[in-house]
């Protein structure tokens, strides 16, 4: 279970008056020299203060075993200093170079069908490869020696993006550290087969060494080893994290650290919630998804990210000026976008706002992903936006430092509910879990109020209305803190929540399982919906994907909206069951945004939460909080009257 982080935070290592930060990764190597002083000339021109550099140079830095070539980047890192460019330093680890990887192929990942990943892309080694661990660490001493006391330097980026192409190794490596891992969990064979349930299928072990990671198997594997490789997945990218972290923290204490997490869409192997205490910032990329909430994916993502950060400012370490490169079809941003996405991100904590990456690539699989210098060059309207947010940021240094004011209503993230409810071998696989919480996050945003995305294991005691969507994964100590909170604020959670505890262990007696007695019902079986299935409810909306046939089992449950249609007709959908001075309610169905917004205000009046808007302005624009300063965010793409604060232009916002 993730607890709270209390760590005290260092920010970036720089003098003078506080403010917002904004730069890109940079990656000169790409370029010949004489192109270097221009680009230090036109990010002096654009407001640059900071770019994060070296991240892909191993090679560069070290182009044989016992050979060290620092000369140009003491030359770039100079540069950058006398324009008054602060360093962002990588330690470079994140792709071994060739020579590294013809030595040792021992250091290359295996897939779960035990393939060889191979050399070509990126990120390919082991997190557990103890010769890939030494080979790391002797070149990030070689760059802390270096570079540690140069006046340019005001962080260290350890690695880049952990995990983004690697976290899952099934390699002999990747088997001997995994049961090492669950010796310090269980300590027991017997704990563990009992956790496992290796009765099951006759997989109980009498041996640590007959444990494997979850390689490809005849038929579904083991859920509850599933499960733990997940968590130890994340804690052997975490460890290797600590490894670099730990020796720049012995040979540079004043120069704080941090790594790139990837909070945004789909991207879940790493429970960043339980990374966050490692760094001494919390830093993020973070790039639009298309689609009808993609504007809303951005604000959670954001909103998540500074709650990771325990309401502390935070990095936004990448995301795009316009268009990517990895998607289907690769949309540039419409204008507004730019300047909108990065406001966003600062209206939710981030005190520095930069891109990936400074000068778009001539070669490589990147070379179509957009930059703050794009093909075009510095005479193109993209540049001109980028200068246009540089000066825009650059007006705004009183918002530097303030924390974020925290809302009334939280929407509860559990990284292992993610894992675990997505899981094969379940009622349905059309279930997507980030998916349902952000469909609560835009229906309080239609309604014009302020949610915060908090982790589970954060404190949250203090919100009047917790909201905690497909809450999975409920060990008993978490189900008494809900408990405790129903029975003084309010509780909201949904279908498929309080299933299992934390071996993924069904809780007996009828579903929702650990939570059933606190909501007042009972459920004996799941009601998953077939494609184009959906069923109406008396209140005005729609199911889909998931029925309930809920039993009301406490007469002071109160039934907030039955079905009219499908198998499930005339019982409850929506219950609510009154908990001392608090309540706690139950959303049997997917209402998607639209269906939750006609839901969420009689849920809202029972725990006094308002908005903090006008009603004019209720959908139309999102309000977050930093300090003293309101952020008014236009979600739609036409202008929209903010009365005596004038016009909130398409896609753009205004700080007051």
């Amino acid at each position: 279970m993730t607890t709270e982080n209390t760590t005290p935070r260092r920010w970036l290592r720089r003098a003078g008056a506080p403010r917002l930060e904004f730069g890109a990764d940079y990656n000169p190597e790409q370029w010949p020299r004489e192109v270097w002083a221009a680009d230090v000339r036109a990010m002096r021109a654009a407001g640059v203060t900071i770019v994060s550099l070296a991240i892909f140079s191993w090679a560069r830095i070290q182009p044989r075993p016992e050979v060290y070539d620092f000369a140009w980047l003491d030359e770039v890192i100079d540069l950058l200093h006398a324009g008054g460019i602060a360093v962002d330093l990588a330690t470079a680890t994140a792709s071994p170079p060739p020579w590294l990887t013809t030595r040792h192929p021992e250091i290359l990942p295996v897939d779960l069908h035990g393939n060889t990943v191979w050399p070509g892309g990126r990120q390919h080694w082991r997190p557990t490869s103890p010769v890939f661990r030494a080979h790391a660490l002797r070149l990030v001493r070689a760059l802390a020696s270096r570079y540690g006391k140069h006046p340019a330097l005001a962080a260290w980026h350890v690695n880049n993006e952990l995990g983004c192409h690697n976290v899952y190794d099934y390699s002999d490596d990747a088997a001997n550290a995994f049961r090492a891992w669950l010796r310090d969990r269980y300590s027991t064979l017997d704990r563990l087969n009992e956790a496992w349930g290796t009765d099951f299928w006759s997989q109980r072990y009498s041996d640590w060494d007959q444990i494997l990671p979850p390689r490809q198997a005849a038929t579904h594997p083991n859920p509850t080893r599933n499960l733990d490789f997940k968590r130890f997945s994340s804690d052997a990218l975490k460890d290797h994290l600590r490894a670099e972290r730990d020796l720049l923290r012995e040979l540079t204490p004043d120069v704080p650290v941090t790594t790139n997490f990837m909070v945004m869409g789909q991207m879940n192997p790493m429970n960043y919630a339980d990374w966050a205490a490692e760094v001494d910032f919390v830093a993020n990329d973070h790039y639009v998804l298309p689609g009808p909430q993609a504007r809303d994916e951005l604000s959670f993502s954001a909103n998540l990210t500074g709650n990771i950060a325990g309401g502390q400012p935070w990095f936004l370490m990448e995301h795009s000026t316009s268009a990517v490169n990895w998607q289907p079809v690769n949309v540039a941003k419409k204008p507004g976008e730019l300047h909108r996405d990065s406001l966003t991100h600062v209206a939710h904590g981030a005190d520095a706002v930069c891109f990936f990456q400074w000068r778009q690539s001539r070669a490589g699989a990147e070379k179509y992903h957009s930059a703050m210098v794009p093909h075009a060059g510095e005479d193109s309207a993209l540049f001109r936006s980028v200068v246009a947010l540089g000066e825009r940021l650059a007006s705004l240094s009183e918002v530097a430092g303030s924390g974020r004011v925290p809302a009334d209503v939280a929407i509860l993230f559990d990284w292992e509910s993610w894992w675990v409810a997505e899981n094969d071998s379940h009622p349905t696989d059309r279930l997507r879990y980030r998916q349902e919480a952000l469909d609560w996050y835009t229906a309080l945003l239609n309604l014009g109020i302020r949610a915060d995305v908090v982790p589970v294991g954060s404190s949250w005691e203090r919100y009047r209305l917790v909201i905690a969507p497909i809450l999975h994964v409920v060990p008993a100590a978490l189900a008494a803190r809900l408990t405790a909170h129903a029975q003084e604020n309010h509780l909201v959670t949904t279908y498929f929540s309080g299933i299992v505890d934390e071996h993924d262990q069904i809780w007996l007696g009828g579903y929702p399982g650990a939570l059933r007695d606190l909501l007042g019902i009972r459920i004996e079986e799941f009601g998953p919906l077939l494609d184009g299935e959906s069923a109406d409810l008396d209140n005005g909306t729609t199911g889909t994907l998931w029925t309930d046939r809920v039993d009301v089992t406490d007469p002071a449950v109160e039934i907030l909206a039955r079905y009219k249609t499908g198998e499930q007709a005339e019982r409850a959908a929506i219950t609510r069951r009154a908990v001392g001075a608090g309540s706690a309610a139950y959303v049997s169905t997917r209402l998607g945004p639209d269906g939750l917004t006609a839901v969420l205000p009689r849920l809202l009046e029972a725990a006094g939460v308002t908005s903090e808007l006008p009603s004019a302005l209720r959908g139309r624009v999102e309000l977050a909080r930093r300090g003293d300063h309101r952020f008014l965010i236009n979600r739609t793409s036409e202008p929209v009257d903010l009365g005596p604060d004038g016009i909130l232009e398409p896609r753009a916002v205004k700080i007051l």
